[in-house]
């Protein structure tokens, strides 16, 4: 699978879900056109199972499917990619685990050196944020408008942008240098096929 150059990233909401209302929503946001999914379960029960039929469903829609963290589990079910956050292992690590065609992200919060050197170590894609308050991640540190702009200067990777995004606030992330807006609760705190379709105008 190819990453995409823009459009939205969702990532799974799955707590208190059943695996088969996550399947169900990420179906609905795939119909609604979202261009990358991110399976993330900070309290995985059925991982492989779920992780599995959301590969397949992503990819009857010619989507990547991301795991959250865990590379041995992109392993395990020949996801598409890893991604990593600053304790989650080294990227030369999940290379070495996934191969040169994985996808692999990093998430660089408000950093721009870890960004570049993300970049130099072959990731595919630097993610930066919160930059709104968050239900999802509410402790995060915020990130600054200004890191956008001085990464679209220097970074030559996809730059993604994640934390509080909504449809009237993503254009903001998207003019000052981001490709692609990564949204949790903006798209499955309600229904996800009418949420997700929402942010589809920022990207035209």
């Amino acid at each position: 699978m190819i990453l995409p150059k823009t459009g939205l990233y969702a990532i799974t909401q799955t707590v208190n879900k059943m695996p088969n209302q996550v399947i169900s929503e990420v179906s609905a946001a795939l119909k609604a056109g979202i261009s990358l999914l991110q399976y993330r379960d900070k309290q995985p029960v059925n991982a492989i199972y779920l992780a599995g039929a959301l590969k397949e469903l992503c990819h009857s829609h010619n989507i990547p499917l991301i795991i959250n963290d865990d590379i041995n589990l992109a392993k395990l079910i020949g996801a598409d990619g890893v991604h990593i956050g600053q304790e989650d292992g080294q990227l030369s690590y999940a290379r070495e685990i996934l191969g040169k065609n994985a996808l692999i992200g990093v998430s660089c919060y408000d950093s721009l050196d870890r960004a570049l050197e993300a970049e130099q170590n072959s990731a595919d894609y630097v993610a930066f944020g919160r930059f709104f308050p968050s239900h999802s991640k509410p402790l995060a540190a915020p990130a600054h408008i200004s890191t956008l702009q001085k990464a679209k200067n220097s970074i030559k990777v996809p730059i993604i942008a994640i934390g509080g995004i909504l449809p009237t606030n993503g254009a903001e992330l998207l003019t000052a240098g981001a490709d692609i807006l990564a949204v949790i609760g903006g798209i499955f705190d309600q229904t996800p096929y009418q949420s997700a379709l929402a942010y589809q105008a920022l990207f035209k």
